[in-house]
């Protein structure tokens, strides 16, 4: 049997702990859940567990070192959701205004319609609630607080890669299509798509809320969504140990120190590696308010540690910040702050053991932040565990299992 590949920058947790970490995790990759993870622990403002199980790349099986980028799909709405609330603190904003209000074109189309959605998790279309038939909303009464909470009533995804250009060129040749030709295209779309349901009913994870949420967080800020997230997020990060960033390749980070996802038989026809995943942000030029950011674990565990003392450095108000990591709304067992997943009560990615009050995200390609309030415990756990094919079972379990171990072990 192949040994599996093991990287330790920090490891101070009880050596029974590790062991366990690295028995879950080696099996996990010789199941063929992920072919590489890397874990990034802090405790009490600490950096206390830092490591790495796999291969960066399979094909050349090149071991895995825990400074690698990983494309963290959407954990990168937690960096979305904290530039809108520093400019909300800013008085840039604020919360209960119209998202008309900023990007007008949304209700251009006015009114628009109730119809059925697509789960792309899951992959099945999702039936409106019978009593939607036939309403329709005016885009006006959507507000940006709704974006943040998943309840605007808008579809969780579409395919709007289609319509804003053929597939983009690999990573580090130029693209014939200019990215601002690709985002007005898709924002066109953005804002003339149908509603899932009325605003305000219920939580319903929407990609496409945040998509039109990062538009807003450039109008406002006056810049590109990519530089309000510099300026307003990541360079509040002091410590950063590794480069945090959209589309990599062009600043010049080799291949080599970049995770690889899936191959793409179905548009781009090459397997994924130097951009981002989805579909929807690769096609919007690779930024997006929803997906796109590339970071090692370390550097995500050092954002949700700001998050944990308070998100001060990134100038956000201290009661807009703790506004943001406590339940605004909650619906068939989904608990959300201000773009926050708060832990849900049953069934949690991060395991049964860390407290009710825990905050964080999840990403599709097999990342996720999580932030225990209660034991002052911030775990990032990247995977890619989409490279072998996206929907395979394993991932969940690997991630209550990395959770419940920390959390038992360091109170």
């Amino acid at each position: 049997m192949t040994e599996i590949p093991r990287s330790d920058g920090q490891r101070n947790i009880p050596a029974a702990s590790a062991e366990q970490l690295d028995s879950v995790v080696t099996a996990a990759i010789r199941d063929g859940v992920t072919p590489s993870a890397v874990l990034a622990v802090m405790h009490r403002g600490e950096l206390v567990y830092e490591g790495g199980w796999g291969w960066q790349d399979p094909e050349t099986q090149t071991p895995i070192q825990p400074s690698c980028l990983y494309d963290l799909a959407s954990v990168t709405k937690l960096f979305t959701v904290t530039a809108f609330l520093a400019q909300v603190s800013a008085g840039m904003a604020s919360l209960d205004m119209p998202l008309a209000d900023v990007v007008p074109e949304f209700a251009a189309i006015s009114p628009r319609s109730v119809v059925d959605s697509y789960d792309p998790i899951n992959r099945k279309v999702v039936p409106m609630d019978p009593a939607h038939v036939g309403k329709l909303v005016t885009p006006t009464s959507v507000t940006m607080r709704q974006l943040l909470t998943h309840t605007s009533g808008l579809p969780p995804w579409r395919q709007f890669y289609a319509v804003a250009g053929p597939p983009p060129t690999p990573p580090g040749q130029l693209d014939p299509m200019p990215r601002e030709l690709r985002w007005a295209r898709m924002l066109g779309a953005l804002c003339a798509v149908d509603f899932a349901g009325l605003p305000g009913d219920k939580v319903r994870y929407t990609d496409i809320g945040l998509m039109l949420l990062g538009e807003a967080v450039a109008r406002i800020g006056g810049q590109s969504l990519e530089n309000g997230i510099r300026a307003r997020v990541i360079s509040a990060i002091s410590t950063l140990p590794d480069p945090i960033t959209f589309n990599p390749v062009d600043q010049r980070i080799g291949l080599d120190h970049i995770v690889p996802t899936e191959f793409d038989a179905h548009w781009r026809q090459r397997r994924v590696h130097g951009e981002v995943h989805d579909e929807n942000a690769c096609a919007a030029g690779g930024v997006a308010g929803h997906a796109g950011l590339f970071a090692s674990a370390e550097t995500v565990a050092r954002f949700g540690q700001l998050w944990l003392d308070g998100a001060g450095e990134f100038n956000i108000a201290p009661e807009l910040a703790a506004e943001a990591i406590r339940e605004q709304a909650v619906s068939e067992g989904l608990r959300r702050g201000l773009g926050f997943v708060i832990k849900p009560h049953e069934g949690a990615n991060c395991g049964d053991v860390m407290s009710p009050d825990t905050f964080g995200h999840t990403g599709f390609t097999g990342t996720s932040l999580w932030i225990d309030p209660q034991r002052k415990l911030v775990v990032a756990l990247l995977t890619n565990s989409v490279y072998p094919g996206r929907g395979l079972p394993g991932t969940y379990e690997l991630r209550r299992a990395v959770h419940t171990l920390l959390a038992e072990a360091l109170s």
